[in-house]
């Protein structure tokens, strides 16, 4: 069983920046490609960003690109987001999650069902 810990969410005003992180359980972290997803109140879970199992391939969605930097530590089984020029319409709950099977690829299509494992979310608030 993998548990995934998120934390780094919180309040910040418009224009501001948080880096999410993710702690991960297990010895087997950096066999697996990780991503970030998020869901706003109404809306469905959506693709944030993803790394492959080596931190040498990344992916974002078009509403972050240029504004986020997802990155990963395997030695310390864990993956961070760095969100900077935070707007309003990024406040969510931000989740991270494992993609399913060792070695596979994510990509700016991935979809939360080639996930995995999930942490509970941490929520970020931006205020404008």
């Amino acid at each position: 069983q993998v548990q995934l810990v998120e934390s780094g969410g919180g309040l910040v005003q418009a224009g501001g920046s948080l880096r999410l992180s993710c702690a991960a359980s297990g010895r087997t972290f950096s066999l697996y490609a990780m991503g970030w997803f998020r869901q706003a109140p109404g809306k469905e879970r959506e693709f944030v960003a993803a790394i492959n199992w080596s931190g040498g391939s990344t992916y974002y969605s078009d509403s972050v690109k240029g504004r986020c930097t997802i990155s990963r530590d395997n030695a310390k089984n864990t993956v961070y987001l760095q969100m900077n020029s935070l707007k309003s319409e990024d406040t969510a709950i931000y989740y991270c999650a494992r993609r399913a099977g060792i070695y596979a690829a994510v990509a700016v299509t991935s979809t939360p069902r080639e996930f995995d494992y999930w942490g509970q979310g941490t929520q970020v608030t931006v205020s404008s």
